[in-house]
Formats: C-alpha cells, sequence, structure tokens
C-alpha cells in the first residue's frame, strides 16, 4: 500500500507525525512487515527521535545550526535566500527515507521514540511524505 500525506510545518524545526504514520499502518491492516517513509523535498528530511522531553529536539536544532549556519560566505545557491544552501546540507547529513518494522499491527518503536518530519528552512511549508507500507 502505498500513501501520500502532507504535512504543515511552521518553519526551522521538528513536527511530530508518528500518530499519522501509525494511522496509515492500522488502515493498511498489516500485522508484520515494513512501514517505509520517502520525504519528497531537498530541504527537510525525516529522523527518529526521543518525543518525550522537547528538550532534546531543541538541543539537535541547536547543535545543527551552529554546524550549518545561514549566511555563510562560502555558499552559492542563495537564491530563496540565506537558509537555502543550508537546508539542502542539513538534508544531506539526516535522512529522507526511514523504515520501521511493523509487529501486530503497530510501528515497532521503542518507549521513547517518536517520528519526526525535520524542516531546515526559516519558513512555513507544506511537505509531502509518501508512506508505503507492506509485509
Amino acid at each position: 500500500m502505498l500513501l501520500s500525506r502532507e504535512f504543515a510545518t511552521h518553519g526551522l524545526g521538528l513536527v511530530e507525525i508518528t500518530a499519522e504514520v501509525a494511522s496509515a499502518v492500522a488502515e493498511a491492516k498489516v500485522q508484520e512487515g515494513l512501514c517505509t517513509l520517502f520525504i519528497q523535498h531537498t530541504s527537510a528530511s525525516l529522523t527518529i527521535q526521543e518525543n518525550a522531553d522537547p528538550s532534546a529536539r531543541r538541543d539537535l536544532g541547536r547543535w545543527l545550526e551552529r554546524l550549518v549556519p545561514p549566511n555563510d560566505p562560502d555558499f552559492t545557491h542563495t537564491e530563496e535566500g540565506p537558509d537555502d544552501m543550508p537546508s539542502h546540507i542539513k538534508a544531506a547529513l539526516t535522512s529522507t527515507t526511514l523504515g520501521i518494522p511493523i509487529q501486530q499491527g503497530r510501528l515497532a518503536l521503542g518507549t521513547w521514540q517518536g517520528i519526526f518530519l525535520w524542516e531546515h528552512r526559516s519558513s512555513p511549508k507544506r511537505r509531502r511524505l509518501l508512506i508505503h507500507i507492506g509485509s
């Protein structure tokens, strides 16, 4: 089963999408298999991260901002603003796909794990995610 979902972001940061992906798995009625996620963008990514304490996500975001700051004078790809090239680098350093096992009809995530869409652009965006669920 292949599904397409859109998610709104509020600009730079992580948006938890665990519930929406879990709902798609439930809809597919697959008891054992694999849920593969693919984001169709070059300036956003996907990650599995702690979903209990928001400070972990804030710290992760701050670290990535220090690693790849906007306005780097060496960047030439800046047509869409100072966060244009940094957003592409951040997406390249993280993941555009995730594979999560399905056990007993549910995502086999750990206790504190959540699925996040990681927006690397400063402004709000609509992001498209493909969800493939197979047994």
